[in-house]
C-alpha cells in the first residue's frame, strides 16, 4: 500500500489563559504535514515551539482545539497505531517488574498472545533491540540508560505501530550510546514498514536518521524540506540561527567572567 501512513491538516491547539480575561496561548497555529510508510520526518525547533505539543496531539495524548489527523492503517491489525517513546524511559517501566515479564504481560493484556507465544516474542523483540534472556532478568534500575531506551522502543514495537513517534529519544544520553540507540533505529526502518516521527532540538542527530524535515518556531512551521537540503541551505533566518547554534569542530566553550 502506497501513500502517507500520516496526513495531519490545519492542526491547532490553544491552552485557556491562566489569568481571567487574559489571551489563550496558541502552542501549535495551522501546522500540517504527511509522513510516508517507511519514511522518516523531523520536527526541530527550539523549547516552545510547539514540537512536542504537535507529536503528543498526533500519539493521542492531546487533544487538538481544531483540525484533523489521519492514520491509515495500510490493512495491518495494530493494537494502537502510533506509539511513543519518551526522553525519559524510566518512567515508563515498572520499577518493581522484571523487562521480560512486563513486556510478556503486555504481549498478553493488549496483543491477546498465550503466554508461551508472549515468551516468545518477547525474547525476539528483545532481540531485535540489542538485548538478551539475561537483560529480560533485570529490573529497570539495573540497566544502563541506553539499554532502558532500548526496552522502551521495544514495547513500543510489540504493539507493531504504523507510526513511532521519538520525543528527544536520544537526548539524555551520551555520544556513544547515543549513536547505538541511533543505528538501532537505522537498522528498525531498513527492516520494517515503521514509519519514523522523530522531534528533537539536536539538527546533527536529525541529519543522521531522517529524510525530511519541518522546523517550527512559536507553533508555527518555517520551514520545510527534504532534510540534508534544509540544513545545508536553509531558507529561513530562524533555522540558520538554529544551525549557528551547533559547535563547530575545534569549538571550546568560553570562561565567564567573574
Amino acid at each position: 500500500m502506497t501513500g502517507p501512513v500520516l496526513r495531519v491538516e490545519h492542526l491547532r491547539k490553544e491552552f485557556p489563559a491562566r489569568a481571567r480575561g487574559g489571551e489563550a496561548l496558541v502552542a501549535v497555529d495551522d501546522v500540517g504535514f504527511a509522513l510516508e510508510r517507511g519514511g522518516s520526518l523531523a520536527v526541530v525547533g527550539e523549547s516552545g515551539s510547539g514540537k512536542t505539543t504537535t507529536a503528543r496531539i498526533v500519539a493521542g495524548l492531546e487533544q487538538a482545539t481544531s483540525g484533523t489527523i489521519t492514520v491509515a492503517s495500510g490493512g495491518k491489525k495494530s493494537a494502537r497505531p502510533v506509539q511513543m517513546v519518551f526522553q525519559d524511559p524510566f518512567a515508563s517501566l515498572d520499577p518493581r517488574q522484571r523487562i521480560g515479564a512486563g513486556l510478556t504481560e503486555l504481549l498478553r493484556v493488549r496483543v491477546g498472545l498465550g503466554r508461551a507465544a508472549a515468551v516468545e516474542r518477547t525474547l525476539g523483540l528483545l532481540d531485535e533491540v540489542g538485548l538478551d534472556e539475561q537483560h529480560a532478568a533485570r529490573l529497570p534500575r539495573d540497566l544502563s540508560g541506553g539499554q532502558r531506551q532500548r526496552v522502551a522502543i521495544a514495547r513500543a514495537l510489540a504493539l507493531e505501530p504504523e507510526i513511532l513517534i521519538l520525543d528527544e529519544a536520544v537526548a539524555a544520553l551520551d555520544v556513544s550510546v547515543q549513536a547505538q540507540v541511533l543505528n538501532l533505529l537505522s537498522d528498525i526502518r531498513a527492516r520494517s514498514t515503521v514509519a519514523f516521527l522523530f522531534v528533537s532540538h539536536d539538527l546533527a542527530v536529525v541529519r543522521q536518521v531522517t529524510d525530511h524535515c519541518l522546523v517550527m518556531r512559536h507553533g508555527r512551521i518555517v520551514e520545510r524540506g527534504r532534510t540534508a537540503e534544509v540544513l545545508d541551505n536553509p531558507q529561513d533566518p530562524y533555522t540558520q540561527e538554529l544551525l549557528d547554534a551547533l559547535p563547530r569542530p575545534g569549538w571550546q566553550p568560553s570562561r565567564r567572567r567573574a
